[in-house]
């Protein structure tokens, strides 16, 4: 993977937390998060966000729920992933929040 590449996936999976951070009950579906990404910048595919959804759980960032028959995704923050969201927690693969 390209540096520009891993620069990319650390700043979405920032994203992502931070838009977990600010929804009222910590969750959110994957095709939300896709939508956001886009406003935010991203244009990732939806297989994409799935994929680090499922690296971010791996870290024990987020856990997650299938939907229906899979097709979606839907994730809640973990403590953790608040701490990283906040920049009080520091994870290796997750850009670190500016100050």
């Amino acid at each position: 993977m390209s540096k520009y590449s891993n620069y990319l996936s650390e700043d979405r999976r920032l994203v992502i937390l931070r838009i977990l951070a600010e929804m009222p009950t910590y969750r959110a579906n994957s095709s939300v998060l896709h939508t956001v990404l886009f406003e935010w910048g991203h244009e990732p595919s939806r297989d994409q966000v799935k994929t680090e959804l499922r690296w971010l759980q791996e870290q024990q960032l987020v856990d997650l729920d299938e939907v229906g028959d899979g097709a979606v995704l839907l994730a809640k923050l973990t403590e953790r992933g608040a701490d990283v969201a906040a920049g009080r927690a520091r994870v290796d693969g997750v850009k670190r929040p500016g100050a």
